[in-house]
């Protein structure tokens, strides 16, 4: 029987540990940050159920429209509710706390051995557990991330956070400073506007969201002008500091912005420092991260990594299939490399920007030759009913053959609209067979059916 060591407890490591106990293997986990790791218990599953609650509050915002009042002597709903913070907080950590149990019995259901610690290894083949040594067949580092912190702009966790640190507050900040307009910081900067926030995001690039799609990011920076949110592009911030009851983030330029409250939201560094992977043949790449190929070797025999700590897409989906593509080929199941160009992607803003396959950056750099549409939804039936107005559907396929290579969906709950495309790009439909396919009237989901009829005549 295999035994496999797996250094982490997040999506990388859990989903390896049940992959590899399916296959017959003696399975261990060693963690020391608690099952689900910084995914489930500070990252992706405390911030999406803190931006659910956004969610309603947008809708809340804009039920006016709709009809709807609300009966205290007010005609717009927004006026008259408002977010109780401590409670969306207690709230937020309850769920990630049962989302890591719920993991853990899933170990136990598994007969996988949970470790509680912090490990190294001692050559490929030992990983060191405080005074135990465990002898291993396969080690899979899944170590994850940590958020990187700007120099002069050190968290206190009450003033100056990071995205770990906010759910520790009570009270909604008065005026939130975010520096960063990447994924993370624009998610941060929508939700606690919506709920209620004055928010000023700090952006280094001209553009927030600068490595997601050109157009969708600027319907996303249409909205946050729309509702008062102000982004300071060109921006970088420089230092942040407190001030009193407050924080004052200094730009590289010199101008200052006062604020009662800064998140940082820069980046990510992995974890995979004084753990003996180089002495062990591991070889890190820039920035510390792990390197490996399709099928998550690293440079030891024997050795895997998945998840964060090697850079490669960072998100929880990703880390899960690095696990498991890991597993399958150290223990001699059948295997696919890892296909980055068939990975759906979404930011949680308001609206959401979901993605897969090819990008307009890509097309636009002639790196590939596509077709491309786009379809607003403001054209859209239901959308009008709903009364969104911001968003698109865009979908790229090749010429000649019409099999659909990419698409790009802003629209409320993206996340789920995605599928069709994502499913569409893995199995190489056309837009034919996307366009033959019903879709209900009216649906959302009607425009990429649209989208793919407008390909057919270009085609």
């Amino acid at each position: 029987m295999a035994r496999v060591v797996i250094i982490g407890g997040g999506p990388g490591g859990y989903e390896a540990a049940s992959a590899a106990a399916q296959l017959g293997a003696e399975v261990t986990v060693v963690d020391s940050d608690g099952i689900g790791g910084s995914c489930v218990l500070t990252d992706c599953v405390p911030s999406k159920t803190l931006i659910a609650t956004a969610e309603l509050m947008t809708e809340v915002e804009e039920a006016g429209e709709l009809g709807v009042r609300v009966d205290d002597g007010d005609d717009d709903p927004a006026n008259s509710v408002r977010v109780d913070l401590s409670v969306v907080n207690k709230r937020v950590k309850d769920l990630a706390a049962a989302q890591s149990e719920g993991i853990s019995r899933r170990l136990a259901d598994d007969k996988i051995q949970v470790i509680h610690g912090r490990a190294r290894l001692d050559g490929p083949e030992t990983v060191v557990v405080g005074d135990e040594r465990l002898d291993a067949d396969v080690v899979l580092i899944a170590t994850g991330a940590r958020p990187r912190i700007l120099k002069d702009s050190e968290p206190d966790g009450e003033r100056i956070l990071t995205w770990e640190q906010v759910y520790e507050l009570e009270e909604l900040p008065e005026r939130l400073i975010v520096v960063g307009s990447g994924v993370t910081g624009a998610e941060f900067a929508s939700a606690y506007d919506a709920l209620g926030a004055e928010v000023v995001l700090v952006s280094s690039r001209d553009r927030v969201l600068p490595g997601e799609d050109a157009d969708a990011a600027a319907v996303l920076e249409d909205v946050f002008q729309r509702r008062g949110l102000t982004v300071l592009g060109k921006s970088r911030a420089a230092s942040v500091k407190r001030h009193g009851d407050g924080v004052v983030v200094t730009l590289t330029d010199g101008r200052t912005v006062e604020g009662s409250h800064a998140l940082l939201a820069v980046g990510s560094l992995p974890n995979t420092d004084d753990m003996g992977l180089v002495e062990s043949g591991v070889s890190l790449g820039d920035g510390g991260f792990i390197t490996t190929d399709r099928v998550s070797r690293t440079t030891a025999r024997g050795v895997y990594a998945a998840g964060d700590c090697t850079g490669v897409l960072m998100l929880a989906s990703v880390a899960a299939m690095q696990g498991r593509i890991a597993m399958s080929h150290a223990l001699g199941d059948a295997v696919a490399p890892l296909d980055l160009s068939t990975v759906s992607s979404n930011v949680f803003t308001a609206p959401e920007i979901a993605t897969v396959g090819l990008t307009q950056a890509a097309l636009d750099a002639g790196g590939s030759t596509a077709m491309v549409v786009k379809v607003p939804l403001a054209d859209n039936a239901r959308a009008k009913m709903q009364g969104v107005r911001d968003g698109f559907v865009k979908l790229f396929c090749l010429p000649n053959t019409g099999i659909i290579v990419g698409g790009v969906v802003v629209a409320p709950r993206a996340s789920e609209l995605i599928h069709p495309i994502s499913l569409a790009v893995g199995a190489r439909l056309t837009v034919d067979q996307m366009a033959q396919s019903f879709t209900v009237y009216p649906s959302i989901s009607g425009s990429i059916a649209e989208a793919a009829r407008r390909l057919h005549l270009r085609s």
